[in-house]
């Protein structure tokens, strides 16, 4: 007889390898040598079942333990050896690649988990900054009162499936390896209603609308999501319910625009105002007002900053700044008075120098923008 090949060996893997490491090699195996891709392939047949063995050893921590110390001699009586059954195990690693649906033995009679649900919540630019509690109502199955979720009418039971017995699967040789199927009779659930409740009509649940008031933590933006635990779909046989999950969009703001934490917005100011300096007022996001300082000589483009004025940080760490993009607004429109002016004033400036490029401006409306 020729000895078996060493079980790190065909899986490809260090003797060193982890857990995750020989499960993603044999999986890999497995779905090269499976014989539905290969056909009369009698070679990949025995190399599917070589690393159908060599995993059931060195994925099972006391068989792997003993192969490392004794080698193959150590399994004797271990259940080493290729088991037609095995892949009751690997529902984990191989799941339904081959359309073989519950092939891997994943039992669907049990309790399952109820449906997660998304819920999209369209709030203000100011309601995103600072936080604020709004009531939503959600549209979702729950739990049939009546019932309490068997599907069966009161006074009644369901009945164990006489076809898969209770188990919500049947069996069948699939060639040289056992293959498992959802029971078509229950759809899995391993129990059949023969007295529907009617307030269900048999489905154990029924459809609602849930009121439900949240609260929206300063600082969110578009595309945050809230998750609330628990408010999902109802689950099924006694399983708990899904989560809700509330997306949110942030409307736009007419003055000022956002980037994280921090606020922009532009402010036109006079060239008198540009010229000599002056000090402003600019609405802040609160509603108020607040004092913006323009410096002596400022040009348009200028980018003035107020530390602390933004939107506050996720979590109340801290709060961005607001930068005032400055607009230096020429006029239009001139009295005979105003022109006057400044044909006087022209004469005493200076003509700016065609070649003078202020590249500061162009960084600074990068940054802006970008």
């Amino acid at each position: 007889m020729t000895p078996p090949r060493d079980y790190y060996e065909v899986l490809g893997v260090p003797r060193n390898a982890s857990e995750q490491e020989i499960k993603s090699a044999y999986r890999r195996l497995a779905l090269k040598h499976h014989p539905d891709r290969n056909p009369g392939d009698r070679n990949a047949e025995e190399r599917f079942k070589e690393a159908a063995e060599a995993y059931g050893v060195l994925g099972d921590p006391e068989k792997r333990r003993r192969y490392d110390t004794y080698g193959h001699a150590g399994l004797s009586g271990a259940g080493a050896g290729f088991d037609p059954t095995i892949f009751a195990d690997f529902s984990d690693i191989l799941g339904d690649f081959f359309g073989f649906g519950d092939v891997f033995g994943r039992r669907r009679g049990g309790p399952q988990r109820g449906a997660d649900l998304r819920y999209n919540l369209e709030i203000s630019f100011e309601e995103a900054a600072f936080g604020t509690e709004t009531q939503i109502r959600i549209p979702r199955s729950e739990t049939c009162s009546t019932c309490s979720g068997s599907g069966a009418a009161p006074g009644t039971r369901p009945t164990t499936c006489p076809t898969c017995r209770g188990t919500g699967q049947v069996t069948f040789q699939q060639g040289f390896f056992t293959v498992a199927r959802t029971c078509s009779h229950c759809r899995g659930a391993g129990r059949i209603v023969t007295e529907p409740c009617k307030t269900c009509r048999g489905e154990g649940h029924v459809p609602t609308e849930r009121n439900l008031q949240i609260k929206i933590p300063p600082g969110v933006d578009t595309r945050s999501q809230l998750r609330i635990g628990g408010e999902g779909e109802a689950g099924a046989l006694g399983g708990p319910p899904g989560d809700l999950y509330v997306v949110l969009r942030v409307a736009e703001h007419a003055f000022f625009k956002r980037d994280g934490t921090h606020l922009f917005c532009e402010v036109p100011v006079s060239v008198p105002q540009a010229a000599l300096g002056a000090t402003i007022e600019i609405p802040t996001l609160e509603g108020g007002k607040t004092k913006l300082t323009v410096p002596e000589g400022t040009q348009s483009g200028t980018v003035l900053r107020l530390k602390g004025q933004g939107i506050p940080a996720l979590g109340g760490r801290g709060r961005g700044d607001l930068h005032a993009l400055v607009r230096v607004v020429v006029p239009k429109r001139l009295t005979a008075e105003q022109r006057k002016l400044f044909e006087q004033l022209s004469k005493t400036l200076p003509v700016p120098d065609l070649g003078d490029k202020d590249r500061s401006l162009l960084d600074r409306m990068k940054d802006l923008l970008g």
